[in-house]
């Protein structure tokens, strides 16, 4: 696989919010992010001990994806300066095969569905620009939020699993059925062109 830094990946605007790819810049708004609990909540992580949380991020960060996939932080385009969260689009579990599509944001932004805007370009160019033919995503039943997430997203329920041993909603969406979806023109196109 390509080194990360050699695999770039759009940058996005849509309305309100820049994506941009991950990096070591946004390691501290990162780690303070996961240190509120109501963030975390859902997710297992090393998230109470600093030193594993820390190496946890910049493993993430500096891990090697396939070509197109990877983090994107997300700002706000009014104040560029503001990390809100992140959008991921990489191998379930970093090691795949399946791809998966998640999200995290810090709590002083949610309610302003900030998740699905920023999600939606990241879902088209995984499908038109990634070339990928499905995008899961797995969420903890009682994750509310994130459930919504994925449903405005267009993803479909596709049954119960174990996530790490916990039980998970596994949701699913094929690139057939984005393509018939409203989300297409929703999506957005990358800042620098088509993807």
């Amino acid at each position: 696989m390509p080194d990360q830094g050699m695999n770039e990946l759009p940058v996005f605007e849509t309305p309100r919010l820049f994506l941009r790819r991950r990096g070591m810049q946004d390691l501290d708004a990162c780690l303070e992010m996961d240190r509120d609990p109501e963030v975390v909540r859902y997710i297992d992580g090393p998230w109470s001990d600093p030193a594993l949380h820390r190496a946890f991020i910049k493993e993430r960060i500096t891990t090697s994806y396939p070509p197109g996939l990877g983090y994107w932080s997300v700002f706000d385009r009014a104040r560029p300066d503001r990390f809100l969260g992140w959008i991921l689009l990489i191998p379930r579990a970093c090691t795949g095969p399946e791809v998966e599509i998640g999200w995290r944001f810090n709590r002083s932004s949610w309610g302003n569905g900030y998740a699905t805007e920023a999600a939606l370009p990241v879902l088209r160019h995984g499908f038109l620009g990634a070339g990928l033919d499905e995008i899961i995503a797995s969420i903890d039943p009682d994750n509310v939020r994130s459930i919504r997430v994925a449903q405005k997203l267009g993803l479909l329920p596709a049954g119960r699993e174990l996530e790490r041993g916990r039980p998970s909603l596994r949701f699913a969406l094929t690139r057939a059925q984005f393509l018939a979806s409203p989300n297409v023109a929703a999506a957005g196109m990358p800042a620098g062109g088509t993807s």
